[in-house]
């Protein structure tokens, strides 16, 4: 499938909709194309393709590092944070309200941290850091913008598979606009059909990894021990 740019994108929605930008300027049609880029991108709380990774620096005696710090690196910024290490072991994950009991404020606590919460957008690493060290971060990076003040011959920052649904989430909106609630409904209803059904290729679970059919961690069934794992196929894998 090939990408499509702004540009094209209004040819499509006007040519569908038989208007041109006498009825819906550009202006506007770049607010619903920045609109339906939006509810695509906040659809998934972690879309594969904006996966990254990148490194912070520890600062000792310094616990908490807000997520501008943790992302410095990274042009789009970091939204969501996925796991942390450090080069000598991985960081578990803990709860606030877990380190809070296991951690009180009255104990002053340093050294390698070993674990990790995230609250009102800043990590919390427990112990407290005693030296400067290199933190390995995977994460979930903020989207590039698309919409009002993209360029004309820019492509939204999403897979061409997410393009031709852009363009149906637009022509929704401008049947609206055109005061035609019935092809605007049918176009709505066709948007998140074809946005589910692409967002299960892209959100399903990762190829490498077999299909697990309950909650437990997979490295149980690498040991024998646990229920027994089904592949995508139906096939019983011990």
């Amino acid at each position: 499938m090939t990408a499509m740019t702004l540009t094209q994108m209004r040819t499509q929605v006007r040519a569908v909709v038989d208007i041109d930008s006498t009825d819906i300027s550009d202006t506007v049609m770049d607010n619903i194309l920045g609109q339906g880029f939006d509810t695509i991108v906040y659809s998934e709380k972690r879309w594969p393709f904006f996966e990254t990774s990148t490194t912070f620096t520890t600062v000792d005696g310094t616990k908490d590092y807000a997520l501008a710090t943790v992302g410095a690196s990274v042009t789009q910024g970091v939204r969501e944070v996925i796991s942390l290490r450090n080069d000598d072991h991985i960081f578990s994950y803990i709860g606030s309200d877990a380190a809070d009991y296991d951690y009180p404020l009255d104990v002053a606590t340093s050294g390698d941290p070993w674990e990790w919460s995230f609250w009102n957008d800043t990590v919390r690493l427990y112990p407290t850091p005693d030296t400067a060290a290199t933190i390995y971060v995977r994460a979930v990076r903020n989207p590039t913008s698309f919409g009002v003040g993209t360029a004309d011959g820019t492509s939204p920052d999403l897979p061409d598979a997410f393009h031709p649904i852009l363009v149906t989430y637009a022509i929704s909106k401008a049947y609206l606009q055109q005061e035609d609630p019935v092809m605007a409904n049918q176009y709505e209803s066709q948007f998140h059909r074809d946005l589910d059904n692409v967002a299960r290729r892209f959100a399903d679970t990762p190829a490498p990894q077999p299909m697990v059919a309950n909650s437990r961690r997979s490295q149980r069934y690498s040991a024998g021990l646990g229920a027994l794992r089904y592949a995508n196929s139906g096939g019983v894998i011990w």
